[in-house]
């Protein structure tokens, strides 16, 4: 297990990513969201100082590093205000995916690019009548002598209009048993039959939403990643990175909204004291801080167990930490709105766009309900009712 300590090198990373995420800031990242545009400086500049590609192996042009320095990457960047949603899809689920059970001529393609920031990859599992129950996949793919032709529908996959490709989930029929197992493609952007129309979001971010609609995408075969028969191994491969960068994701924003709260209740002053003095203030605050600490230890329990090649284990930690995290991130958020009252709400003090971002980690990429059955069925073994 990791000691309780970060050591001396995961320390340097969150002081120099943090560095980074400073100069650019919440500023930056609104008026990008204002401007309709990706947050490219960001995006290459962090390319440029390797933290893109910090998980990735080094020789394909990556850090050599695993999820818990991708973690704190996504950690350091949010809580300056600037964090980078596709840091989720991009080298956490694809990258990862690739470079465990990709050939090596997927490898040496992709795994470089999404290092250097030189492409980028979307990821597409979610369908509409399939959220949750990853089972219901209806996308399907069929042999046409050497390729496979690919037809289905996606829904909410992030960042499509700026990827070189997306990491399709789909099923295939086994021979055998005559059953549908998932299977993962690498489908271009450009490929005849694939298309995507935005989806009208509330939700103001960098990164938009699409519905995908696969029409008989002829796809050669070497667009499979990995072992046709390996199914749900290589898919939770990809999986248990994302709730672990998830959980990231979520305690970069509540440690951002809490330290807007902070400068705040340390100014302002109604009754000849600042309002931090008051409890009423301070204890709520405190109180969201220690869930995002707390929120912060079971994340890295999970990225030390996933990059430790225990994949049971980091399924179940990386369900709690991305479950903490979403809970932590919400109150935090909440309460930092609450402590500034009216001001909270103003586009000054850039707190109320966190409200619904904040929600995002209780819902994707797995609802909190979902995994509280996961936990009460795999860690308590309580019957299903379902």
């Amino acid at each position: 297990m990791p000691t309780l300590i970060e050591s001396e090198e995961h320390q340097a990373l969150r002081k120099a990513v943090s560095a980074l995420g400073k100069r650019y800031g919440r500023d930056y990242i609104t008026q990008v969201i204002a401007e309709g545009r990706y947050p490219t400086e960001l995006w290459q500049e962090a390319a440029k100082l390797g933290y893109l590609g910090v998980n990735l192996p080094e020789e394909y042009g990556g850090g050599g590093g695993g999820i818990a320095e991708l973690s704190i990457v996504l950690e350091e960047l949010g809580a300056s205000g600037a964090p980078l949603l596709m840091l989720v899809v991009s080298p956490a689920i694809c990258g990862t995916v690739i470079a465990r059970f990709g050939t090596e001529d997927q490898k040496r393609t992709w795994l470089p690019g999404l290092a250097d920031g030189t492409k980028l990859m979307a990821f597409g599992i979610t369908e509409p009548d399939a959220g949750s129950n990853s089972h219901r996949i209806t996308t399907t793919a069929r042999r046409d002598g050497d390729d496979w032709l690919l037809t289905g529908r996606k829904v909410f996959i992030s960042g499509v209009d700026h990827a070189d490709a997306v990491l399709i989930v789909g099923r295939t029929e086994d021979a055998r048993t005559g059953k549908l197992k998932p299977c993962l493609f690498i489908v271009p952007r450009d490929a005849e039959g694939f298309s995507r129309n935005p989806i009208d979001m509330e939700l103001s971010a960098a990164e938009k939403q699409w519905e995908l609609v696969l029409d008989d995408v002829r796809l050669p075969a070497d667009a499979l990643v990995g072992d046709e028969d390996a199914g749900l191994l290589q898919l939770f491969a990809g999986l248990n990175p994302e709730r672990v960068m998830t959980a990231a994701f979520a305690i970069g924003m509540g440690r951002y909204a809490v330290g807007k709260a902070l400068e705040y209740a340390r100014e302002r002053s109604v009754w000849k004291t600042p309002i931090g003095a008051h409890q009423a203030i301070a204890h709520p605050l405190a109180q969201a801080h220690i869930d995002l600490e707390l929120a912060r230890l079971m994340m890295q329990k999970a990225a030390h167990l996933y990059d430790a090649g225990d994949d049971i284990g980091a399924g179940e930690a990386a369900n709690m930490a991305k479950y903490a995290a979403g809970e932590a991130c919400v109150r935090a958020v909440d309460q930092a709105v609450h402590t500034l009252g009216g001001n909270g709400l103003t586009r000054e003090f850039g707190l109320a766009s966190l409200i619904i971002g904040a929600r995002v980690a209780r819902i994707a990429p797995v609802s909190r309900e979902m995994i509280l059955n996961y936990i009460s069925h795999q860690t308590l073994g309580l019957p299903k009712s379902y």
